[in-house]
């Protein structure tokens, strides 16, 4: 008869239950894990947004200036006070500076937080929250002209030179912590390149040795290093720059 009487509930799930509570914390690291590389796919694919929508906005702006050549307004330019449609190149600003910042958080977490992933993705949320303050600190001419100009003007000059630099450091950087690293490592040398190029084209823009080409010189300068950076970010969107990727 005690053989066959029922174990009592404690001693038959017993084992089962050990075995449930070891699985708990097993389940809720591998949610965890799935759910960081969720966030850094679309940390990746907001690097892909940014730069697409500025170019975009750009490009449309460029376009819609009356009485302008398409590239003779500087990209700033597209968003002062007297422009046709400013809150094309506005939007294309914040769009740009709010992906970034989203971006330089999702890479500095594939790159094993901060202290791992060196300066580059800080310097990238650095010139994402300055290309913000750069879209509303608004220029007050599409053409630069000679007389009295507003403060936030002069504000909008400061901040975008010191944006522009921290956005052609930051491929330096990332491509000096890439050399290290075996899953980014043949990006060293696109990183590098772009910042170099871009870097001499800016050069050559803030020297306005040759006026006429300031628009362009400006816009190629500011691609370069936007495409490298889209190009680290597909590989985050596509799960290939993750310690599991």
């Amino acid at each position: 008869m005690a053989g066959g009487w029922p174990l009592k509930p404690g001693n038959s799930g017993g084992a089962g239950h050990g075995h449930s509570a070891r699985a708990d914390p097993d389940r809720a690291s591998s949610q965890s894990a799935g759910t960081a590389a969720a966030l850094i796919r679309l940390g990746g694919l907001a690097g892909l947004v940014g730069p697409a929508g500025f170019t975009l906005a750009w490009v449309v702006a460029s376009f819609r200036q009356p009485g302008t050549a398409v590239t003779a307004a500087q990209i700033s330019g597209l968003a002062a006070d007297n422009a046709r449609d400013p809150w094309i190149m506005i939007f294309g600003f914040l769009v740009l500076g709010s992906c970034a910042f989203g971006f330089g958080a999702a890479l500095a977490a594939a790159l094993g937080g901060h202290k791992e992933a060196g300066l580059g993705p800080s310097a990238i949320q650095a010139a994402g929250v300055l290309t913000i303050a750069a879209g509303l600190l608004r220029r007050d001419h599409v053409l630069l002209t000679a007389g009295a100009q507003s403060w936030h003007n002069h504000a909008h000059d400061v901040v975008s030179a010191i944006s522009y630099v921290l956005l052609v450091a930051a491929p330096l950087l990332l491509a000096r912590r890439f050399r290290r690293d075996q899953r980014w490592h043949a990006m060293t040398v696109p990183l590098a390149t772009a910042a170099v190029a871009a870097t001499a084209l800016l050069v050559a823009f803030y020297s306005a040795a040759n006026q006429t080409w300031d628009g362009v010189l400006q816009r190629i300068a500011v691609s370069l290093p936007l495409a490298a950076i889209a190009a680290v970010a597909a590989r985050l969107a596509l799960g290939t720059g993750t310690a599991g990727g």
